[in-house]
C-alpha cells in the first residue's frame, strides 16, 4: 500500500465540492508534492474518476520524478475501481516494465494478474485471458514465493483452474446430454488428468462414468458411483453419486447401443478403484 508523509497531509483538507452528476470537481493541486495524497484520498473515498482525472495526465508528463512509480500503480488501482480492467493492466504492465524495483512492483504483478482474470468471457467462450492471469501469478508467485502477494496469487491460481475445470466438465456435460459419450469422456478426462485439485474432479468423475455406462461399461461405472456415494455419504457429491447410481443400475448392460457406434460390451474384469477427489463440491469463480 501507498504510504505518504504527515506534512503531505494537510492537503487532504482541500474541499471537494460534489457535482449534480454525483461526481466530484477536480481539486486544485498547489503544490504538486500534494498531488498523491489528496488522489490517495479521492481514491479512499470511492471517487476513482477523479482520481484518475489527477493522476492521467501526471503519469504521461512526471518520468523522473521520485514518486511517479506510486502514481502510476494508484492510477492502476483507480482503474480497477471503476473496472477498467484494461486501462488498470497497462498502468500494472508500466510498473513491471519501468519500475521492478519499485516498493509496489509485488502488488502490481498481483494487480496485473487480477485485472487479465477481469478480462475472461464465461465458460462458452475462448479462456485467453484466463491462461494468461495463471501465467502472470505462476510468474509472480515463482520470482517472490514468500511475498504476501505470492500467497493471494496462489489463491486466484486455484480459482482460475477451477473455472478451466468448471467450462471442461461443462462441455462434457452437453456432449453427455446430446448422447455423444465418446467427445464427452474426452472433455471429462482432460479434467481428471489436469485438474485433479479442483472441485469440479469428483462431478468429471460422476459424468465420465455415465458416459462409460452409456458405452456398455456399466459395471465398472457402477463401482465408482459406489466408491463415490460411500466415500462422500451425507456430502454434496456422495449424494449426486447415489442418485446417479440409482438410474445407472437401471440401465441396459449393453448401453445405449444406438449412439454408441456398436462398441462392443466390455469384457468382465474387476473394475480399477474408484479415485479420490480433492473436493467433494464445485464451486463457481470468485473473483
Amino acid at each position: 500500500m501507498l504510504s505518504f508523509p504527515k506534512a503531505a497531509l494537510v492537503a487532504l483538507a482541500v474541499a471537494l465540492v460534489v457535482a449534480g452528476c454525483g461526481g466530484a470537481v477536480l481539486p486544485q493541486i498547489q503544490n504538486e508534492s500534494d498531488r498523491l495524497p489528496i488522489a490517495r484520498n479521492l481514491y479512499d473515498q470511492g471517487e476513482y474518476g477523479t482520481a484518475v482525472e489527477l493522476l492521467s495526465n501526471y503519469v504521461s508528463t512526471g518520468n523522473g520524478k521520485a514518486d511517479i512509480d506510486q502514481a502510476v500503480y494508484l492510477l492502476g488501482i483507480a482503474y480497477l475501481g471503476q473496472k477498467e480492467w484494461a486501462s488498470a493492466q497497462s498502468q500494472f504492465e508500466r510498473i513491471s516494465r519501468d519500475f521492478p524495483e519499485s516498493d509496489s512492483a509485488n502488488a502490481a504483478a498481483y494487480r496485473l494478474g487480477y485485472a487479465m482474470s477481469r478480462q475472461t468471457h464465461g465458460p462458452d467462450f475462448d479462456q485467453e485471458n484466463t491462461l494468461k492471469a495463471m501465467a502472470q501469478f505462476h510468474t509472480l508467485v515463482a520470482s517472490q514465493p514468500d511475498d504476501p502477494w505470492a500467497a493471494l496469487a496462489r489463491t486466484r491460481i486455484a480459482e482460475l483452474r477451477s473455472a478451466l475445470a468448471h467450462k471442461l466438465w461443462r462441455d462434457g456435460d452437453v456432449y453427455l446430454k446430446l448422447k455423444l459419450y465418446e467427445p464427452a469422456k474426452v472433455y471429462y478426462g482432460s479434467v481428471l488428468r489436469e485438474y485433479p485439485d479442483t472441485p469440479e474432479y469428483g462431478d468429471a468423475l460422476i459424468g465420465n462414468a455415465m458416459a462409460d455406462a452409456r458405452l456398455g461399461k456399466r459395471d465398472s461405472a457402477i463401482v465408482v458411483l459406489e466408491g463415490l456415494a460411500k466415500q462422500f455419504q451425507g456430502r454434496p457429491l456422495g449424494l449426486k453419486a447415489s442418485l446417479t447410481l440409482e438410474h445407472v443400475r437401471k440401465w441396459p448392460a449393453e448401453g445405449d447401443v444406438k449412439h454408441r457406434r456398436h462398441r462392443s460390451v466390455e469384457p468382465s474384469q474387476t473394475p480399477p478403484a474408484t479415485p479420490t477427489p480433492s473436493t467433494p463440491t464445485s464451486t463457481p469463480f470468485v473473483p
